[in-house]
């Protein structure tokens, strides 16, 4: 490293003009130098290199042994160098080789990447998808430690420093099976109160949520008797048993072994992000695939 302190970028593109010309005016007319200018390169180079690099010859200059040492590995170094800060190059889907790091909850699985699953194999299919289990409390951190580069989180609950970009508002349905018996109309909240119900619990084990909150306030309470750490087997539940549950709409819509009501008291919706850290921001891959989710999203609500 101490040798490169010693020079600088223009003294080797003048030594590899120098070296493909074989002649000072030439290889200033080729760097848009003037020929006084290519002669001081020349004359720090040869002070670099203790070496007299090029002499005169009968037909312009003839490089010395360690100048025809050197063409080689400064070609290839180079064009090395070139290739490293050119503008990165398009993605091209159909034939780019990536594998993206994805971390989702059940929901965010069912309710964003398994409707665009069969699309993006189809666009993309030298493409690879890890889909990792989140953890809402250490978004940021998934991104650094575990090297995920996608997020699929709630909009209010953002970590700090990530890129965003709301995808989505969902809102809760009642939903039971498709031939239950009490979900032939819409229920008074009195009614629901009646039927059991299940609940999802991503923190484990809790039987109460936002829609027992309301409740409460208007001086009622639901009964809830199983509690599930997943969506998945909540509507597994539902579609095997007489109990129901308020569901996220997109889960419960395309699924016809399911009966959906509107919800019997009001509940507010919440907002579905993506979220992804600055370091992937501006990567060609990576931009493909915010766009390719954001437009199928657009594309089915």
């Amino acid at each position: 490293m101490s040798n490169l302190r010693r020079i600088d970028l223009n003294l080797l593109l003048t030594l590899d003009a120098l070296l493909k010309e074989q002649n000072v005016t030439r290889t200033a007319e080729r760097l848009h130098f003037s020929q006084p200018s290519i002669s001081v390169h020349l004359a720090r180079l040869r002070e670099i290199f203790d070496d007299p690099l090029l002499l005169p010859g009968p037909r312009g200059m003839r490089p010395t042994a360690r100048a025809e040492a050197l063409r080689e590995p400064l070609r290839q170094a180079l064009a090395a160098l070139e290739q490293a800060i050119a503008p990165a190059a398009p993605f091209d889907p159909q034939r780019d080789v990536h594998t993206w790091r994805v971390a989702a909850s059940d929901y965010s699985e069912s309710a964003i990447l398994l409707p665009l699953m069969a699309e993006l194999r189809r666009q993309a299919p030298a493409t690879r998808m890890a889909i990792v289990e989140h953890a809402p409390q250490r978004l940021a951190q998934q991104t650094v430690q575990e090297g995920v580069d996608l997020v699929f989180h709630t909009g209010d609950e953002g970590a700090q420093g990530l890129c965003q970009q709301v995808l989505f508002t969902e809102k809760y349905v009642l939903a039971g099976r498709a031939d239950h018996p009490r979900l032939r109309q819409p229920l008074s909240p009195e009614a629901f109160c009646e039927l059991e119900q299940v609940i999802v619990s991503p923190t484990g084990g809790g039987f109460q949520g936002i829609t027992d909150e309301i409740l409460t306030r208007r001086g009622l309470s639901r009964r809830v008797v199983l509690s599930v750490p997943h969506f998945l087997f909540m509507k597994a539940v539902l579609e095997s048993s007489d109990l129901v549950a308020m569901l996220p709409a997109r889960l419960a819509m395309a699924n016809p072994a399911l009966i959906v009501l509107p919800p019997p008291v009001e509940l507010p919706g919440f907002e579905m992000a993506m979220f992804w850290p600055e370091r992937v921001h501006r990567d060609p891959a990576h931009r493909w695939l915010r766009e390719f989710i954001r437009a199928g999203i657009s594309g089915s609500a």
